[in-house]
């Protein structure tokens, strides 16, 4: 019997038959119009998986060249918990007192928000990759100078450049990792900007503890040395080559991102569409620029991701982080300071390996409210022990103080440095998201270098209070103001604070997963 027939078509142009088959059968395919070169109405079979989704290891190996740079960041928070109680004691050539003990702890993040606006700039200027290369430089000069430090002053200058080149790494690492990897494996793959930071921080805490600072600072040179020569091996981020009009070499970057079996001329298309429609297709002047920060899509994502650090820092996470060993002494604990160091680091490390796996199934918003309230609690808990028990119990401190760390790095450690890399349009990610970890080391700065400052104004453990009570206000503020990005694309994220969509949560698959059936335009006739 003649199919056309069958059909009821008005035209008789007959149907495929294993096309018809494909709207019935739940055999993983997806049906695309052809534009080119066929009839309208025929359809084109991709399997969905193997054509769609590119190599997971190409990514991955990807997003970590680009991140090697972030371990340093976590050495210069650690670098001060362990050379600090070393300078203090007096027994090598160089001594110091506490003022110049909380400048060694604090003078890292005077200079990493310059390093965040020049990396934002640059970002946009050069690309990702050259900028993810120059930010190793002053990183190594800065480790080395103080590897051979022969006065305080030295160590001060070290810090300031290694701190430099903290700032600028930070928002180059997270951007590039958001703009190359795929929406199912973006979210994992932007936090190993955060288990590179815990790693660096664990690494410090162990040499630290087993060697002097110099050798300690000249050993932490080397993991700069290696980021640059992996940023050497990296493509450009294909956002950045199409905004500066380089079709053919945005299309070759996906092809080495996403390997052969994956068809990137979809993506491809995606990404022009975007770029025509929001005009990324030509550089901006600076009162375009500034235009474009001062648009809701940018201003919003702005102030919500910078009160997000804000709060999180004066919760105490580094505070704990920069003192680690005096935070042990004050305590209480018995335990020998230097090995609940290593193990606190180490504790660090691995609550943020989890969180980087949870958050592929988990969204941003659970995992701050976590960070939250158990900071929150176990900081109020830790200050309590501190004014009416010292001295009784006196494992009870440590246990407060690894809850407070493993809850911090479930979710403010990562979900904001992850956000960075989402939630900014396309032609200012790079100046504002430079802004945003400008305004996350600034608050560093502030909460490093006011904790000894506020010990003698408000006591130890009325600190302690007061970072915990911020940690938990902190929670109303993320559940009216904080959007959830799981699992959106950049565009759809960007439409979303332009207000051209209404809401990020994604939309019920009425058809439970099986593949749709195409439905025609008004005026045309499927096949």
């Amino acid at each position: 019997m003649d199919i056309a027939k069958m059909m009821g078509s008005k035209n008789g142009i007959s149907v495929d038959v294993e096309s018809l088959k494909s709207l019935v059968e739940p055999n993983n395919t997806k049906i695309i119009p052809e534009e080119k070169g066929v009839l309208k109405g025929s359809v084109k079979l991709f399997p969905t998986e193997r054509r769609k989704r590119g190599s997971s290891f190409r990514q991955v190996f990807s997003s970590l060249s680009a991140n090697l740079g972030t371990i340093n960041t976590g050495m210069a928070f650690g670098f001060s918990a362990v050379s600090i109680p070393q300078l203090l004691k007096g027994d090598g050539f160089i001594k110091i007192d506490e003022d110049q003990a909380s400048w060694i702890a604090s003078l890292s993040s005077v200079t990493t928000p310059v390093g965040c606006i020049f990396s934002g700039y640059l970002m946009d200027a050069i690309g990702r990759r050259r900028t993810l290369i120059i930010t190793q430089l002053p990183m190594i000069m800065g480790w080395l100078l103080i590897a051979s430090a022969t006065q305080v002053e030295m160590i001060y200058a070290g810090r300031l450049l290694v701190g430099l080149g903290s700032g600028m790494v930070g928002a180059p690492a997270r951007v590039y990792t958001s703009e190359v990897t795929q929406p199912h494996l973006r979210g994992m793959l932007a936090a190993m900007a955060s288990v590179g930071v815990s790693l660096g921080v664990t690494l410090e805490y162990l040499i630290g503890a087993l060697y002097s600072w110099p050798v300690l600072a000249l050993a932490s040179s080397i993991i700069p040395m290696i980021a640059l020569l992996a940023s050497f091996f990296l493509p450009e981020s294909p956002s950045w080559l199409l905004s500066h009009g380089q079709v053919e070499e945005c299309s070759a970057s996906l092809v080495r991102l996403r390997g052969p079996t994956c068809d990137v001329e979809e993506e491809l298309q995606d990404l022009i569409s975007f770029s025509q429609r929001n005009n990324l297709d030509h550089l901006l002047s600076v009162k375009e620029k500034v235009q474009a920060i001062l648009h809701p899509s940018a201003l919003k994502p702005f102030i919500i991701l910078s009160l997000y650090f804000i709060i999180y820092q004066f919760s105490g996470v580094n505070p704990v982080t920069f003192y680690a060993v005096e935070v042990f002494q004050d305590s209480g604990a018995e335990m020998n300071k230097y090995l609940a160091t290593v193990l606190l680091g180490i504790v660090r490390l691995c609550f943020t390996v989890v969180a980087c796996i949870i958050m592929r199934k988990s969204g941003r918003r659970p995992l701050t409210f976590i960070s939250s309230i158990f900071c929150g609690l176990s900081m109020v808990a830790l200050g309590t022990y501190m004014f009416a028990f010292k001295s009784v119990l006196t494992w009870l401190p440590v246990v407060f103080i690894f809850i407070f760390i493993a809850a911090s790095t479930i979710g403010y450690l990562v979900v904001p440095w992850v956000m960075i890399g989402e939630v900014y349009p396309t032609k200012v990610r790079g100046i504002i998201g430079g802004m945003t970890t400008c305004v996350a080391h600034f608050s560093i700065f502030l909460v490093v270098k006011t904790y000894p400052s506020l010990q003698h104004l408000i006591s130890k453990h009325g600190v302690f209070w007061s970072y915990g009570t911020v940690s938990l206000l902190g929670t109303i503020f993320f559940y009216f103001c904080l959007p959830e990005t799981k699992g959106r694309t950049l565009q759809e994220i960007e439409d979303y604070f332009s207000g051209r969509i209404k809401s990020l949560k994604p939309q019920k698959n009425i058809n439970n997963n099986k593949p749709s059936v195409l439905v025609a335009k008004k005026g045309d006739i499927l096949p």
